[in-house]
């Protein structure tokens, strides 16, 4: 479907490529209806820069964001004609800090910031997507002597899981996301691990599905698993069959880093939805019609069979390199 709620660019997140404007010019050649950018937010310790942010400073991060609002912006005006520009943030939880400052930037930007793509990135405040060896360091940040004694490797794992979704639920309580994004990247490096083996995580899973369902949240399939050499997109099946399970409504998301991964495996996407027998897609609009989010946009439900849609039949990009 032509339709993205979470993107990057190089302009404004360094493990990204391009400018903005060329994200943006992208999507509009690949027939995109409705394209959300969705930079992360400031970072407020020193300790928290990734390694490719030497030399910059929390005050600068703050300020890059200020400048992404900027540009989101002039782009959403300058081509209203050819595509719909939603501007939103994604999420950062890694201490305290991040929600108090995550809350008063909102307030400082109420009438820029549009939507939220609820997302976390850290357990214990270690990364876990950034490379395997941070991902091993968070998941052995939780110790279990007598679960592990009894089943090595699985005590630690619960804790691991159990924390990432108390996080996650802790997000969703205090700012209700519009999208939950990528819900599953606490096993991006174990994607055969299926939660229902660990049973604390597995309630605190139902508990937050729940709870963004009964607010209305939209859950995003993100694509960007697939270039991660996944097999599915986020979220695995057994999630994704929770989620529709318990009545939830799926978005899509291309989570591109770049114009080159604009509408990056969409085609697998589209394969994956139809395989687990998804019939209904949904995406953010600005249309009063549909259940309308404290922020303003609305959830509308994709007309008629969403795979008919003449976006898959100009072929979307596949895997690269």
């Amino acid at each position: 479907m032509p339709y993205s709620h979470h993107s990057h660019s190089g302009q404004f997140c360094k493990h990204a490529t391009g400018t903005l404007e060329d994200v943006v010019l992208e999507a509009i050649k690949q027939g995109f209806l409705v394209y959300g950018l969705t930079e992360h937010v400031p970072r407020y310790r020193l300790e928290d820069l990734y390694p490719e942010e030497t030399g910059l400073s929390p005050d600068t991060l703050m300020q890059q964001f200020t400048d992404f609002l900027d540009e989101a912006h002039r782009l959403k005006s300058t081509y209203a004609s050819r595509i719909t520009l939603l501007v939103g943030l994604e999420t950062e939880f890694i201490t305290e800090s991040d929600l108090e400052n995550l809350s008063a930037l909102l307030s400082e930007h109420s009438s820029r910031i549009e939507y939220i793509v609820g997302s976390i990135h850290h357990v214990n405040s270690i990364p876990i997507d950034f490379d395997h060896a941070l991902f091993e360091r968070a998941l052995h940040s939780f110790t279990d002597t007598v679960a592990d004694i009894i089943a090595p490797g699985r005590g630690h794992m619960d804790k691991f899981l159990s924390a990432y979704f108390d996080a996650h639920y802790r997000l969703l309580e205090r700012f209700r996301p519009e999208i939950i994004g990528h819900l599953d990247l606490c096993r991006l490096y174990n994607p055969e691990l299926r939660f229902s083996e660990f049973p604390n995580a597995w309630e605190k899973l139902k508990r937050n599905v729940n709870f963004a369902i009964k607010y209305g949240a939209l859950f995003e399939v993100n694509a960007a698993a697939l270039r991660k050499g996944w097999k599915t997109s986020y979220p695995g099946e057994d999630v994704a069959a929770l989620i529709l399970e318990l009545g939830g409504r799926l978005a899509l998301s291309d989570d591109s880093h770049g114009p080159h991964r604009v509408g990056e495996n969409y085609p697998e996407m589209q394969a994956y939805l139809r395989r687990i027998g998804v019939k209904e897609l949904w995406f953010l609009s600005r249309s009063s019609n549909g259940d309308t989010f404290e922020r303003g946009l609305s959830a509308t439900r994709v007309a008629g069979d969403w795979w008919e849609h003449d976006f898959w039949k100009r072929g979307a990009r596949s895997v690269q390199g």
